[in-house]
C-alpha cells in the first residue's frame, strides 16, 4: 500500500501542472477514419453517427465508418441514409477487435489517420483537429481525453470521477513526466498504416486496449495525450453495469500481468525499457478505490494495535500513508465534480467499494467472453470545463 500510494501520489501532483505540448500548431490536415465498431447499438448508433459528422475538420478529408455487428435491419436502412460508410459483419463470438481487424481488410488505404470511438461516444466539434495536430514526428498513438457525457445517477457520478482520477494520474501525470499516457479503449487516434499492421497481431476478447498498449510500449513507442481533445463517454447508470464492467476491467488487468509483468522486468534490466515496466507495475495496483478503503480499514486496526503496543511511530506512519492516499484521490478530481451531486453520489460509494471487491473474487473467466454494456442515449452531454 505505501508503494502505490506514493507511486500515484507522484503522478497526482505532476498531473497538476500544465500538459506536456504534444502537438503543432502547423495546419496540415490529414484524411482521417473514424471507425465506430457497434454490437446491438440499436439505441444510439444512429445520433452517434449523425453527431460524428458534425466535426470543425475539412469534410473531404474524414470519413465515418461504422462497423455493425448484429444491429437490426432497420437500423442499418437508417445508417444507410447518412454521408456513412457501413460494414456488415457477423461473427459466432463478437470482439472489439475482430471488428476492427474486419473493418480494415474492407477499407481503402488513403488514409493517414485512424480514430476508434465507441458506439456511444460523442466527439466535441474539434476533436479531429486537435487529434490531427499531434501526428507528427514519430507520432503513432494518441490518446484523447474521454470525459462523462452523463451524470444522471450516483453511479455514473462515480464512475465520471474515477475515470477523471485516471485521466489525471495515468495520462496527464504521466506526460508531464515524460511517460507514455495511459490508453482507454475508445477516443484513441492512430497512424493508419501503423494501426492496420498493428490490429491483426490483436486476439483480445476482454483488455483490447491492454493488448495494444503493452504492444506499443515494448516495442518502444511513445503513447501521446492531448487533454483538450474531447470526447464524450455513457458512465454506466446501474450497480449490476457496474459490477459486471469492473469484473471485465479487473480480469483483464490480472490477465496482462500475469502474461508481461516478468518479460517487462527483464527487458528493464536488459533493454532500459522504463514504459514497458511501468505498464505492467500499473496492472498490479488495486483499483483507486480498493485502495483508499483498504488503507482506511488497515488504518484504524493497526493504529489500535500500535498504540496498544505504545508504537507511536509505526500508527504515525499508518495515518501518514491514509493522508498521501486521500490526497493522491482528492487532487486527481477536477474542481467541477465538488458539488452537492458528489456528496449524494458518495452515499453509494459503500455499495461500489463492496461491488468492486466482490469482483476481485469473480475475475475468473470474464477476460474470455465478451461481456456487452448496453447504452442509453446519444445525448445529454455533460458541460466541461477543463
Amino acid at each position: 500500500m505505501g508503494i502505490s500510494g506514493l507511486y500515484l501520489f507522484i503522478f497526482a501532483v505532476a498531473g497538476l501542472f500544465p500538459s506536456r505540448k504534444d502537438y503543432s500548431n502547423v495546419p496540415d490536415f490529414r484524411r482521417i477514419a473514424v471507425l465506430i465498431p457497434a454490437y446491438k447499438e440499436d439505441n444510439v448508433i444512429v445520433d452517434v453517427a449523425r453527431k460524428a459528422l458534425e466535426q470543425d475538420y475539412p469534410n473531404e478529408l474524414y470519413d465515418i465508418y461504422v462497423i455493425a455487428d448484429s444491429i437490426q435491419p432497420s437500423t442499418i436502412r437508417e445508417l444507410k441514409q447518412l454521408p456513412i460508410q457501413v460494414i456488415e459483419v457477423k461473427f459466432e463470438k463478437s470482439t472489439k477487435a475482430k471488428a476492427l481487424n474486419a473493418a480494415m481488410e474492407q477499407m481503402s488505404s488513403n488514409y493517414d489517420i485512424c480514430v476508434i470511438l465507441d458506439a456511444d461516444n460523442v466527439m466535441a466539434p474539434d476533436f479531429l483537429k486537435k487529434t490531427n495536430q499531434c501526428f507528427h514526428g514519430d507520432a503513432v498513438t494518441v490518446q484523447g481525453h474521454r470525459i462523462a457525457k452523463n451524470m444522471n445517477t450516483p453511479f455514473a457520478i462515480l464512475d465520471a470521477i474515477s475515470e477523471e482520477i485516471n485521466n489525471h494520474i495515468f495520462r496527464k501525470g504521466h506526460r508531464r513526466l515524460g511517460l507514455s499516457a495511459a490508453i482507454i479503449g475508445s477516443g484513441v487516434a492512430f497512424d493508419f498504416k501503423f494501426f492496420k499492421n498493428l490490429i491483426p497481431t490483436i486476439k483480445a476478447i476482454g483488455g483490447f486496449d491492454k493488448e495494444i498498449e503493452v504492444e506499443l510500449l515494448r516495442k518502444g513507442y511513445k503513447i501521446y495525450y492531448r487533454h483538450d481533445a474531447i470526447v464524450y463517454d455513457e458512465k454506466v447508470q446501474k450497480p449490476e453495469v457496474f459490477h459486471n464492467q469492473r469484473r471485465r476491467w479487473l480480469s483483464a488487468q490480472l490477465h496482462y500481468f500475469g502474461k508481461y509483468f516478468s518479460d517487462s522486468v527483464y527487458s528493464l534490466f536488459k533493454h532500459g525499457n522504463i514504459e514497458y515496466f511501468n505498464k505492467t507495475f500499473q496492472f498490479l495496483q488495486l483499483p483507486r478505490v480498493l485502495i483508499l478503503a483498504g488503507t482506511f480499514v488497515f488504518t484504524i486496526i493497526f493504529v489500535i494495535i500500535n498504540l496498544l503496543m505504545k508504537q507511536k511511530i509505526a500508527s504515525f506512519l499508518w495515518l501518514g500513508l491514509f493522508v498521501v492516499i486521500v490526497l493522491d484521490v482528492a487532487i486527481s478530481i477536477p474542481k467541477r465534480f465538488f458539488n452537492k451531486n458528489m456528496l449524494l453520489a458518495l452515499k453509494y460509494l459503500p455499495q461500489g467499494i463492496v461491488l468492486m471487491t466482490l469482483s476481485l473474487f469473480r475475475t475468473k473467466g470474464a477476460n474470455q467472453q465478451f461481456i456487452h454494456t448496453v447504452h442509453g442515449t446519444a445525448d445529454n452531454l455533460t458541460s466541461h470545463k477543463n
